[in-house]
C-alpha cells in the first residue's frame, strides 16, 4: 500500500529550530574576531611596550584602526537594528584621528602616546557605553555597558600615569585583553540566546 508524504517543504522548515536572530549572529562573529585580535595584539604589545620605535608604532597604530574598521563593519551590516547611529559615527573618526596621533607621538615618547591611548580609551569608552545602552534588544549587551564604563576609568587612569613619565606602556596590554574578554562573553551570551529571540 501506497502512502503519500503530507509533509511538505515549508512544514519541515518550520519545524525546525528558528535560525539566531541575523544582527545577533552579525555581532557574535564580530565579538569573537575582536577577542581573538585583542589578545594577539596585547601578546605582542607585551614584547615590545619599552622600547619606542617601528614595531610598538605599528602595533599602537593598529589598534584603534581594527576597532574603527569593527564599528564600520558593524554600520554597514545590512541586519542591524534600526536605530541611532551617531555615537559609532563619531567612534569611527576619534579611532582614525587617534591611530594618526598615535603614529606620530609613540616614535619618541612613551609618555605621549600613553596620553593619547588615555584620552581615546576614555573617548571609545562613552561611544561604546551609548552604543551598548541603545542596542540592548540585540542582546549580549550587558558586557558591553560593562567595558565601556571600565574603559573611561582605564582610560582617565591611562591619562594621569602619562603625567608621571612611564618607561613602559605595557598597561595598555591588559586593558586590550580584559576588552576581549568581555568581547568574549558578549558573543557566548548571544549564542547562547533562544532561537528565534530578537
Amino acid at each position: 500500500m501506497t502512502t503519500s508524504d503530507s509533509t511538505s517543504p515549508s512544514t519541515f522548515t518550520a519545524a525546525l529550530p528558528d535560525s539566531p536572530p541575523p544582527f545577533s549572529a552579525t555581532l557574535r562573529r564580530l565579538y569573537l574576531v575582536r577577542f581573538a585580535f585583542a589578545v594577539a595584539w596585547a601578546l605582542l604589545l607585551f614584547l615590545t611596550s619599552a622600547d619606542t620605535g617601528p614595531l610598538l608604532t605599528v602595533l599602537l597604530v593598529a589598534y584603534p584602526l581594527a576597532d574603527a574598521a569593527a564599528v564600520v563593519w558593524q554600520l554597514r551590516s545590512e541586519h542591524r537594528a534600526p536605530g541611532p547611529r551617531v555615537a559609532e559615527r563619531i567612534n569611527v573618526v576619534v579611532s582614525v584621528v587617534v591611530a594618526i596621533a598615535l603614529g606620530w607621538v609613540s616614535t619618541g615618547s612613551i609618555a605621549a602616546a600613553l596620553g593619547v591611548w588615555g584620552v581615546w580609551a576614555t573617548a571609545s569608552g562613552i561611544a561604546q557605553l551609548v552604543t551598548a545602552v541603545l542596542r540592548r534588544s540585540a542582546g549580549g549587551q550587558v558586557p558591553q555597558i560593562l567595558s565601556g564604563a571600565i574603559s573611561i576609568v582605564a582610560g582617565l587612569a591611562f591619562l594621569a600615569q602619562s603625567f608621571q613619565d612611564p618607561d613602559s606602556i605595557s598597561g595598555v596590554g591588559g586593558y586590550a585583553v580584559l576588552g576581549g574578554i568581555f568581547f568574549l562573553i558578549s558573543a557566548i551570551r548571544l549564542g547562547s540566546q533562544p532561537r528565534g529571540a530578537a
